[in-house]
């Protein structure tokens, strides 16, 4: 039955009160913390600037008749970050966003991005924030528990913190920093081999970053954030095109991202600053993205000019949409959303 049914949507309300509960709780939590909340704009110059980021196009008519083509922004992080050059400290934000070529259980192609920045403050400090904030949710929702189809999470225990190469090693018996050179780059041929030794496909189009996605999804994320929260943490620096290089290990970046039960909750980064680097990656990227797809996204050239005034700073986008999913023990996220769009045929 569609989402308008009257008892479809009676059945569906109490979810829907949870989810505005979750979000009073968490926006009291930011203030109380000290952050200003921001309404970021939803049409942008570039969606983004990942290869496999997807987005929807649009066309602006100027008052001359010209055109300008714009996009529905897949994360307010660009426009965020100008925040924070233009002299925010704390800010955070409920963003509607929108990606394009994704449609299952886990994802929508409109939802609720939580994105959070703190300027001058570490990577471990936002980590901080993105724990408290999911034991906030899960005490609204009643039960202290997270919950997706067979599996629970109890976010109050203590957090498991897992290097990606640790997790390669244990879940997948790949080693994958010997697939990496001294700068983080990464060796298809050394990772397609270990990888099909290990019982993984990799085909002869694949590139490295291809093959480290699909164990990834295969062998490793089933595995995390069983019983307790873990974070995932120093991702190779050619899987994190907008996070800074890990000072202590140039082949790694400060990237981490949050699961519970099996699903990916929070990515966060120490933020890369320089524009410099932050355009021959997002350069390769669209190359990549053109290789793939056969098309490639604008550069943001705005958002490249306010890095060199933007400081320091740390932040993290979580699905607020799955949060309340896991919080509530929903089977999927359309059951959390107040006008889902119909699944796909």
């Amino acid at each position: 039955m569609p989402w308008w049914n009257a008892q479809t949507h009676a059945d569906r309300r109490p979810l829907l009160a949870l989810r505005g509960r979750i979000k009073a709780g968490l926006r009291a939590w930011f203030e109380g913390q000290g952050f200003t909340e921001v309404e970021c704009g939803a049409l942008a110059a570039s969606p983004g600037n990942e290869a496999h980021l997807h987005a929807f196009a649009t066309s602006r008519i100027r008052a001359d008749g010209t055109e300008e083509t714009l996009y529905l922004h897949t994360s307010p992080e660009f426009a965020a970050k100008k925040l924070l050059a233009a002299g925010e400290t704390r800010i955070f934000e409920f963003a509607r966003v929108f990606r394009n070529r994704e449609r299952t259980r886990l994802h929508a192609p409109e939802f609720t991005m939580l994105e959070w920045y703190r300027a001058r403050e570490e990577v471990d400090r936002v980590m901080d924030d993105t724990l408290a904030l999911v034991r906030r949710a899960a005490g609204i929702a009643g039960t202290g528990l997270l919950r997706h189809r067979d599996r629970s999470c109890d976010p109050n225990e203590e957090a498991v913190r897992l290097s990606v190469a640790d997790a390669f090693r244990i879940h997948a018996g790949i080693e994958l920093l010997d697939t990496l050179d001294s700068q983080g780059r990464g060796d298809r041929d050394i990772l397609a081999t270990r990888a099909r030794r290990a019982g993984f496909q990799a085909a002869a189009e694949d590139g490295w970053s291809d093959i480290f996605s699909k164990v990834l999804a295969a062998a490793v994320e089933p595995r995390l954030g069983l019983d307790r929260l873990t974070l995932l943490t120093d991702y190779p620096r050619q899987e994190a095109a907008l996070a800074r290089p890990k000072p202590s290990d140039p082949r790694l970046s400060e990237r981490f991202e949050l699961y519970a039960c099996g699903v990916e909750l929070a990515n966060g980064f120490g933020e890369l600053t320089d524009p410099k680097e932050q355009r021959a990656r997002f350069e390769g990227e669209m190359d990549e993205k053109a290789r793939i797809y056969g098309e490639r996204y604008p550069l943001d050239e705005d958002f490249l000019a306010a890095l060199a005034q933007m400081p320091a700073a740390s932040g993290v986008a979580l699905g607020f949409d799955r949060l309340v999913m896991l919080a509530a023990g929903a089977p999927g996220i359309d059951d959390v959303l107040w006008t889902p769009l119909p699944p796909d045929p």
